[in-house]
C-alpha cells in the first residue's frame, strides 16, 4: 500500500508541470495566484518535495481541477458531479465540466438588471459559445446589438468586444461553451449510411 502512496504522489509533480504549462503559466504567476513561493512550485513539480494538502488546495483551484485529478485518485464509481455554482459579476454561474484546459461548459443564470451601462463592452483571448435556455439574452458584439431567444445560440471570437445580459425584466439563463485559446466548439455529425 505504501508503495502505491509514494507512486501516486510521485506522479503529482509532472502533472502539476503538465497543467501549468498548458495553460501557458510561469511559476511567479501561479505563486501570486497561490501564495505559494516559486522555490516550493518548483520543488513540487520537479519532485524534491514532497506535495501536502495545504499546498493541494489552492493549486486545485488555481488550475480549476478537483484533487481526486491531481493525485490521479482512482474512479469510485460514482459518475455524478458535484458541481457548485459562483456568483461573479452579477451572474451565477454553474461549471458544467471540471477539467484544465480545453473548451469550459458553463450555465449562467443573469439578473434582469444588467445593462451595459453599467458593464462596458470588454475584450479577452477566447471563443465564446452561447445557447439561452430561457428568458431573452441581450448581447452586444462589436457593432451588433442582438436578442436572442430561447433555443437560439450565438457564437464569436471574445476578441471582439462584446457585453451580454438579460434583455428583459426577466433572468435569463444560458449554456456557454468557452474556449480560452480560442477553441472554438464544432458539431460534427456523419451522414446516416443508407442501403437502398
Amino acid at each position: 500500500m505504501d508503495d502505491d502512496l509514494d507512486q501516486a504522489l510521485e506522479a503529482v509533480g509532472p502533472r502539476l508541470r503538465a497543467l501549468r504549462r498548458r495553460r501557458d503559466t510561469t511559476l511567479a504567476e501561479l505563486s501570486a495566484r497561490t501564495g505559494i513561493s516559486v522555490s516550493t512550485l518548483s520543488r513540487l513539480e520537479s519532485g524534491s518535495r514532497r506535495p501536502t494538502l495545504e499546498l493541494l488546495l489552492p493549486l486545485a483551484k488555481a488550475h480549476g481541477v478537483t484533487l481526486d485529478e491531481l493525485v490521479d485518485a482512482p474512479p469510485t464509481g460514482d459518475p455524478r458531479i458535484h458541481l457548485r455554482p459562483v456568483t461573479a459579476h452579477g451572474m451565477t454561474m454553474l461549471p458544467l465540466t471540471r477539467r484544465a484546459g480545453g473548451i469550459q461548459a458553463y450555465k449562467l443564470v443573469i439578473p434582469p438588471d444588467s445593462s451595459p451601462q453599467d458593464n462596458e463592452p470588454k475584450t479577452h483571448d477566447g471563443y465564446d459559445w452561447v445557447y439561452v435556455l430561457n428568458g431573452r439574452l441581450r448581447l452586444i458584439l462589436g457593432e451588433h446589438d442582438l436578442e436572442l431567444a430561447p433555443g437560439e445560440a450565438a457564437e464569436f471570437d471574445t476578441r471582439v468586444p462584446h457585453w451580454f445580459g438579460a434583455a428583459t425584466a426577466e433572468p435569463v439563463e444560458i449554456l456557454s461553451l468557452f474556449g480560452r485559446q480560442g477553441e472554438r466548439a464544432h458539431l460534427r455529425a456523419r451522414p446516416s449510411k443508407r442501403s437502398d
